[in-house]
């Protein structure tokens, strides 16, 4: 019989069309929520800290900051540019740096010369908003001796010099 079954032809066309409703579930709330149970908050603003004493040379900065939280950070993003009155100049140009420790020295910078710092806190969830910026300044490069103008005497010595410096210096310091 079951033969016989298998070799007939067989006409499988419902006479009536099924009434299938169609619905879309939104399910956007169960997947936000099932994100938010594994997930970091992205980390708050690092404080930059304001420039330290002896924290600059004539060519490098050291820059430091910190968190006031107990925030998961993967790393540090330091931005800095030169302080300029020029729009639009190409020393302006920002730099950035990825840091993983709350301190980083900057070097290769100009003399004498302000810059200007902020920095961000990242982790897998995010970048953190910028930290306030501070204004960090390079030491003066050291003044040039005019050797052919020393003259001294018994009681004095006239030292010249030049700066090597763009900015002005504020003051020199003489020692013997």
């Amino acid at each position: 019989r079951l033969e016989e079954f298998l070799k007939r032809e067989v006409d499988l066309e419902l006479s009536t069309l099924p009434d299938f409703e169609e619905r879309v579930i939104d399910f956007s709330e169960v997947e936000q929520l099932m994100n938010s149970i594994n997930t970091i908050p992205a980390p708050c603003a690092p404080v930059i800290n304001p420039q330290a004493p002896n924290a600059a040379t004539g060519t490098s900065l050291r820059v430091c900051w910190g968190l006031f939280s107990d925030d998961t950070v993967e790393c540090y993003q330091l931005c800095y540019k030169p302080v300029s009155n020029e729009r639009h100049s190409d020393e302006q140009t920002e730099h950035t740096l990825k840091v993983k420790e709350t301190y980083c020295t900057i070097t290769n910078l100009l003399p004498n010369t302000q810059y200007e710092f902020w920095v961000s806190a990242l982790n897998a969830s995010g970048i953190s908003p910028p930290s306030e910026r501070a204004v960090y300044v390079t030491a003066p490069s050291p003044p040039v001796i005019k050797s052919k103008k020393i003259r001294s005497c018994e009681n004095a010595a006239l030292v010249c010099w030049e700066s090597r410096d763009i900015n002005p210096v504020d003051s020199y310091m003489v020692e013997l």
